[in-house]
């Protein structure tokens, strides 16, 4: 078994599932007594599974204290916390690579000074699948994972983050297109990276 098949029949479980995605939605590190709570099961429950994810490469480990004690001797010992693992799981049976293809023509697209073109094509592909209204759930949808971050809203994943680590200026730029297509006008994209997300956000437009 590859690994990862083995990372993604580990998800098998639905216990593990939800744990799994409470952790990945919060974009922060999650303790045992957190995870527990929101699946409603014990903390050693809770912290048999949360390790078996870890073992599986989908979560990873940090220790840290989690309440306002005071360090040093008396402070009490940091706690095991996970956050969402930073590799991308792909099974596809039988084998395919897209990705290697996207980023192979990523490359010649910029080659051949087509940027222009291949960013309108995304701007038309994210216009065709706008529908007023419903440019979140679209987006989540699409694996982009949206979240209110005060008068914005960001994007918890880059869909495109490999080949984007190649042909960044590309693949950033058509993607901001795609995203603007997919918002029309019910919001304003743009381009605002940060560490681990997407380099896309949001501003909503006042009428909607």
């Amino acid at each position: 078994m590859t690994d990862d098949l083995a990372a993604v029949a580990a998800l098998h479980d639905p216990v593990r599932r939800v744990l799994y995605d409470y952790v990945a939605a919060q974009g922060r590190a999650v303790g045992r007594n957190e995870a527990a709570e929101q699946a409603g099961i014990s903390r050693t429950l809770a912290a048999f599974h949360l390790d078996k994810l870890a073992e599986a490469g989908l979560l990873e480990v940090d220790f840290m204290r989690l309440t306002e004690a005071r360090p040093g001797p008396g402070g009490g010992r940091p706690a095991k916390v996970y956050r969402r693992g930073t590799i991308a799981r792909t099974v596809t049976l039988p084998h395919r690579d897209y990705e290697q293809l996207a980023a192979l023509l990523a490359e010649a697209v910029h080659d051949t000074a087509a940027d222009d073109r291949a960013v309108a094509a995304a701007g038309v592909a994210g216009a065709r699948l706008h529908e007023p209204g419903a440019w979140l759930a679209t987006l989540r949808a699409r694996g982009y994972e949206p979240y209110v971050d005060g008068a914005r809203v960001r994007l918890r994943n880059c869909p495109f983050r490999q080949v984007a680590q190649a042909q960044p200026l590309l693949v950033c730029s058509m993607n901001l297109a795609l995203c603007q297509g997919i918002a029309g006008g019910d919001a304003t994209a743009e381009l605002d990276p940060r560490p681990d997300e997407c380099c896309v956000s949001f501003s909503k437009n006042k009428s909607h």
